[in-house]
């Protein structure tokens, strides 16, 4: 049976209110607005274990193990983080840096260091440096898939990203795969049964021969082959006529969390476009008012004053968009590769199930089966759903509290931006009232 297990973090309130997902066009505002209403937007029915409406006085200091924060120096790692609900301190923590580029004349490619800090007895070291492609971490995905197959394994980013957005090999894209890299080992680490996966130990802790030399003694292509006829034959049969009712409830949970999280995603990347193209316009007012200053005594000091505010506003604009690429639009998107995922799993889950069924109806029709092969199956269908049941609860916990941090983060980062640019004018209309009333003032003496 699979080892089940939950990520600690804080508890979540119980009891949020569904909304239809026609209102997430207006849910996270304008590329002008606040997006205090944002969080509304993911309450996905009446249960009580859904998403709630996200409250505001959470505090963003609190470190969830599942959320790894920007990666720290090496050295500063170990016993960093304590788990809440154990005395235990952890005893991994894994970084991803420095991105080097190699060009050879077939391809060129990015490698990245993963350091390894851990105090494990099965690790015959305490840290390990290795430098990984981005193909030795879809590898490691694919074994973890394949060892695990109703577990949820965490995201990778995809090959290419932002749909065109950046570059490849731009710095921009380097770093944006740099960090979703080490989330996705991180997350990985914080898991229960993951983080103890053979594979993944090799990963982390191999030099680069050893790693191609390992990857070499996976399954041969006869049985990868196998594994994929058995896979289709089980999708073809249609729908398992036995599926446990949580199931289904999975299933339509994660359809309707699907389309709103990829509403969402669309949405957010439109307000950083617009959010964008507006502070580019704005880097060009300031500068007009200050060139017309030059030629205009009379006002030159309130053209200048103007031309201060705009400045100070622009710079407002450039951290509040700062504030939603690193920290709204990643995990959005991460969401969006996750409902991905869990489709996934639950499929493989009915696969599983559809083999049971298949040799019961065939025990049934009197075929030459033993009853012990069904018992079997039956062991293994029940082993996968506790792994999913288990895995299921453990990720909708993060995903409340990750969603909650997220649109509380944006939410106070606005009301930031709108306070200081606020500030900005009053303090501009404050002193031109007062030079207006210099200026009266000298204008009634005699």
């Amino acid at each position: 049976m699979e080892a089940e297990g939950r990520i600690p973090g804080p508890p979540l309130p119980a009891g949020g209110e569904g909304i239809d997902s026609h209102l997430a066009a207006g849910a996270l505002g304008t590329a002008r607005g606040p997006l205090l209403a944002a969080a509304e937007v993911l309450a996905l029915d009446d249960e009580e274990d859904d998403l709630e409406v996200f409250s505001k006085d959470i505090s963003l200091t609190e470190v969830n193990s599942f959320s790894p924060s920007v990666p720290i120096s090496p050295s500063s790692m170990i016993n960093q983080y304590k788990f809440e609900d154990g005395p235990e301190l952890r005893d991994l923590f894994i970084t991803v840096d420095d991105p080097e580029s190699h060009i050879t004349a077939i391809e060129t490619f990015i490698t990245y260091r993963v350091v390894t800090k851990t105090t494990r007895g099965e690790f015959d070291s305490s840290e390990y440096e290795v430098r990984r492609r981005y193909q030795d971490f879809l590898w490691l995905k694919s074994k973890l898939e394949e060892a695990h197959p109703t577990l949820i394994i965490p995201p990778l980013p995809e090959k290419f990203i932002m749909r065109g957005m950046v570059e490849r090999f731009s710095d921009e894209f380097i770093e944006t795969r740099r960090k979703a890299l080490h989330k996705f080992l991180n997350r990985i680490a914080d898991h229960p049964t993951l983080t103890f996966n053979e594979d993944f130990k090799i990963f982390l802790t191999a030099q680069a021969w050893e790693l191609s030399s390992h990857k070499k003694q996976g399954p041969g292509l006869l049985s990868r082959m196998g594994q994929t006829v058995r896979a289709v034959a089980s999708s073809v049969r249609g729908a398992v006529k036995n599926r446990p009712e949580m199931f289904t409830e999975m299933n339509n949970y994660m359809e309707t969390f699907s389309q709103k999280i990829n509403i969402l995603d669309k949405i957010a990347h439109r307000i950083y476009k617009e959010e964008r193209d507006y502070f580019n316009e704005m880097k060009e007012y300031g500068p007009i008012h200050t060139l017309w200053s030059a030629s205009e005594d009379d006002i030159a000091d309130s053209l200048k004053g103007i031309a201060s505010c705009i400045e100070r506003c622009c710079r407002a604009t450039e951290r509040r968009m700062a504030g939603l690429s690193e920290h709204l639009l990643p995990i959005l998107h991460e969401y969006v590769l996750y409902s991905e995922i869990l489709m996934g799993v639950l499929k493989r889950r009915d696969q599983i199930q559809g083999e049971l069924d298949s040799k019961v109806d065939a025990l049934v029709n009197k075929k030459d089966l033993f009853s012990e092969e069904i018992e079997k199956l039956e062991d293994k269908v029940e082993r996968a759903n506790n792994a999913l049941k288990a895995d299921w609860d453990r990720w909708k916990q993060n995903m409340h509290w990750d969603m909650r941090s997220t649109f509380t983060n944006v939410a106070e980062n606005n009301l930031r931006y709108y306070e200081e640019c606020l500030a900005t004018w009053e303090s501009f209309l404050t002193s031109q009232t007062v030079d207006l009333h210099v200026d009266e003032d000298s204008e009634d003496r005699p």
